[in-house]
């Protein structure tokens, strides 16, 4: 077993999509419009959050954040897997893989951060709507995005600095369209018990947390809402909390597809494809699922394509 803290190679391959060359084209502009959708929806969701004063509340200044970290989290590796199909030059600099590794955890696990925060506002809305604005003031939703970003930040930096220290050195094909920190450690010529060990006791305690965050929040909703049935009420949870619980669904079962396909064994490409729609499909998806079933969203869309009308004519 090699010692040494540093690397012998300086580049990986990444093997990339399971297609078919002749096919490189079509799933080539297939990823290239599921990109550029992602951009264009999760920009303009911020574009309306600056624009519309109905949408200046902390539920759409946390939404403004996960769509930024969205449009972030797709761009650290849909652009390299397009180049990468595009020039059939699969190879990625060693510093380039670390560098991705760090910011796809980093976003990855920020959104799982504010998506249990956003949990925590409808909360607040739903069973305290009297005290929602003493509580949910604009000192408190700074300090908790300040504080999802500054937890990201150092628990993305310990994988990094751990990972650093590991040597490589015969091997670096990667069978995947990015820098997957599972991946690198199969790779490492160098003892990886200890990034083990730190991938599964804060692996464990990052994707426990918020989701308990969220249960414990919409288990308290549930309860408000029992105790005083009515459809208004119902009606009026539904349209709070819809389009946060259907992100979170998607989000979590994108997550659990990924899990599962890769602790049971299976092959590469069930993996891959459970990849793609955690790191395509999902972020993509988020920006329609708020705009249509949100009706403040709709609202200042429509005002925001009068007002472009107006200044045409």
């Amino acid at each position: 077993m090699r010692s040494q803290n540093h690397s012998n190679v300086s580049k990986f391959l990444l093997l990339g999509l399971p297609i078919h060359p002749e096919q490189q084209g079509m799933f080539f502009a297939l990823f290239l419009c599921m990109y550029l959708t992602t951009l264009l929806g999760n920009l303009l969701i911020i574009l309306l959050m600056r624009l519309g004063p109905r949408l200046h509340t902390p539920m759409y200044f946390f939404l403004s954040h996960l769509a930024l970290t969205d449009v972030s989290f797709s761009s650290v590796t849909v652009p390299k897997m397009l180049m990468n199909m595009q020039t059939q030059d699969q190879s990625i600099l060693y510093p380039g893989c670390v560098t991705q590794i760090y910011f796809f955890i980093f976003f990855a696990y920020i959104d799982n951060l504010l998506l249990a925060v956003m949990a925590y506002d409808r909360y607040v809305a739903i069973c305290h709507p009297l005290h929602y604005t003493i509580i949910m003031r604009e000192e408190l939703c700074i300090c908790l995005l300040a504080g999802c970003w500054l937890l990201c930040c150092a628990y993305t930096l310990t994988h990094t600095l751990l990972l650093a220290q590991l040597s490589f050195c015969a091997e670096n094909i990667i069978p995947h369209f990015f820098c997957d920190l599972a991946a690198l450690l199969m790779l490492s010529c160098s003892d990886t018990s200890l990034n083990e060990l730190v991938i599964y006791t804060s692996g464990a305690a990052v994707f426990i947390f918020p989701p308990s965050g969220i249960l414990v929040s919409y288990g308290r909703i549930g309860i408000s809402i029992l105790r005083v049935p009515s459809t208004k009420g119902i009606f009026k949870a539904l349209s709070t909390c819809g389009s946060h619980l259907s992100v979170v669904s998607l989000f979590y079962g994108t997550i659990m597809a990924l899990y599962l396909s890769s602790s049971s064994g299976q092959s590469h490409d069930k993996d891959i494809i459970a990849s793609v729609m955690y790191t395509v499909v999902t972020p993509m998806l988020n920006p329609f699922i708020y705009s249509l079933r949100n009706r403040d969203m709709t609202l200042g869309l429509e005002i925001l394509i009068r007002n472009k009308n107006l200044f045409t004519t």
